[in-house]
């Protein structure tokens, strides 16, 4: 399939990802119809004059079907989920989700949508594979035997299977992409809801600021991470979709693994400033280690991250430093 052939929508498109998709979607010359977010249109974070816009919350069935109507194509983005702090204290609001992608499923087979795209997440994979930081890169049938992320890497695990069998059962050409870690400009960086590249160049520019060099680190950073720049997660997810041989999950992600130490370290670098480092050893840190094997997507694809982590968290810090400037010349 080729997009720039078809009508398509993007749901959860005033978030992070969500919002670059539609622009690198209309920058390739994809006809995006439609944009939809559950959020106000000030809220969004990035929105294009040049799609429909729309208010819509897709727990609900009616608005998956308005949300649907005349497209080929389904981007299913939309979901309650932050970082690691929201994930642990909010898995009955993550497992919600489950409706939005049911009752996209069905909106979609119901109105002849020819391919439907559903966002998964590495928070899938069995628990007892990630037990330590030099963990090996994990596959895509690592997910099973199941052992998730409690709630948000359950509800994850089974829209996945529910893309399957709407596409075994009616014909719904579904593609499902586990998301590794995404990071970038143009997203939550504070609030409770933001990921570990966003949350340390929070807090260094904080620090840089008040002049106060300390940085207060969940866990004891040591646990890994492979983080994907979000320019490279849109080229991945519309390869994906476009692509006539990969129908089960397949892994969208980085296998540059870090500490989160290395990762402060990086943004320290950035900020030209050395911090003390405070270990919150209580708080939310996730897996002890999670990496990407890119074996089958290099397989399919030849697709591979081109964006090193460096220069993406040099984008990241230097967007969110304007929006914090911004906030304190107000």
């Amino acid at each position: 399939m080729k997009l720039t052939n078809e009508k398509v929508v993007v749901c959860g498109a005033g978030g992070f990802i969500g919002g670059h998709l539609v622009n690198a979607l209309l920058k390739n010359g994809v006809n995006v119809v439609r944009a939809v977010d559950i959020k106000p249109l000030d809220e969004w974070y990035q929105k294009s004059k040049d799609v429909e816009n729309l208010v819509l919350d897709l727990r609900e069935k009616d608005n998956c079907y308005q949300a649907a109507k005349g497209t080929q194509v389904v981007f299913q983005l939309a979901a309650d989920m932050g970082g690691m702090g929201f994930i642990e204290n909010n898995k009955a609001l993550c497992m919600l989700s489950v409706l939005t992608n049911t009752h996209m499923l069905m909106a979609a087979r119901d109105s002849g949508v020819e391919r439907f795209f559903y966002s998964s997440s590495a928070c899938v994979y069995n628990g007892e594979k990630q037990k330590t930081p030099d963990v090996a890169p994990l596959k895509e049938e690592d997910a099973y035997p199941a052992l998730p992320e409690d709630g948000y890497g359950w509800e994850k695990l089974f829209s996945e299977r529910m893309c399957r069998h709407f596409r075994e059962d009616f014909g719904l050409q579904t593609r499902v992409a586990r998301y590794h870690n995404v990071y970038g400009p143009f997203g939550t960086y504070d609030g409770g809801r933001e990921k570990a590249p966003a949350a340390i160049c929070r807090k260094v520019i904080q620090a840089k600021m008040s002049g106060k060099h300390e940085i207060e680190i969940w866990g004891d950073g040591t646990q890994t991470r492979s983080f994907m720049y979000v320019d490279d997660c849109t080229k991945g997810t519309q390869a994906i979709l476009e692509s006539d041989d990969i129908l089960e999950p397949i892994n969208l992600g980085s296998s540059e693994l870090v500490t989160i130490n290395q990762l402060v370290d990086i943004v320290e670098e950035i900020a030209g400033v050395k911090l003390q480092r405070k270990y919150k050893l209580d708080a939310p840190k996730g897996v002890n280690g999670r990496n990407s094997d890119n074996t089958k997507i290099l397989k399919y694809l030849g697709w591979e991250p081109s964006i090193r982590l460096r220069d993406g968290m040099q984008k990241t810090y230097e967007w969110i430093e304007s929006q914090m400037l911004a906030t304190v010349g107000r």
